[in-house]
């Protein structure tokens, strides 16, 4: 979709929006209020070989405003300047904040486009392996628990609704289709 033009109506620390006129696939135009978002990783870490019989997965239970409370996730977190093109430093980093743990092996699952009506925001979803424990250093803004889960219960807070995180979602049945 061509654009015609763009104007900047908001730049926060994370997000900036923007009113684009573009031109339609039939010729015609018209303007879109757009989310520009600098993408994010996100990571599935498990804490047994997940190819074993009940693996230990361990997911975060965050608060989230937006929402409206405490969600089950995954850890993740946004891409910083240079990370676009190696989105994997943005998972190890992202990792070892909120849990603590560093990856002997990250192995890339998918990449997955969060609301693309609004939105540009790209996730690089990671699977997580050989995990050593060790601090977290969250931000302040990060109120978050972590919890060893086992695989066959994730699979079960996933299938009833427990877990309605996307990026949680998509991450969890990415791995559970290579097991």
């Amino acid at each position: 979709m061509p654009l015609i033009s763009t104007a900047l109506l908001h730049q926060g620390p994370i997000i900036r929006l923007h009113e684009d006129t573009v031109e339609f696939p039939d010729g015609s135009t018209g303007t879109l209020d757009i989310v520009r978002h600098p993408g994010a990783s996100a990571i599935v870490p498990m804490l047994d070989d997940p190819s074993s019989l009940d693996p230990r997965v361990l997911l975060i239970r965050q608060f989230r405003h937006a929402v409206g409370g405490w969600i089950w996730e995954i850890p993740a977190g946004r891409l910083d300047a240079g990370e676009k093109e190696h989105p994997e430093r943005a998972a190890a980093r992202e990792l070892t904040e909120e849990t603590g743990y560093t990856a002997a092996r990250l192995e890339r699952l998918t990449s997955i486009v969060t609301t693309p009506g609004f939105s540009d925001e790209i996730i690089h979803l990671f699977l997580a392996t050989g995990l050593t424990p060790g601090q977290h250093h969250r931000e302040q803004d990060e109120f978050m628990e972590m919890h060893e889960v086992r695989w066959s219960e994730a699979m079960r807070m996933a299938r009833s609704g427990g877990i309605r995180d996307a990026k949680t979602l998509v991450g969890l049945m990415m791995v559970d289709g290579r097991r």
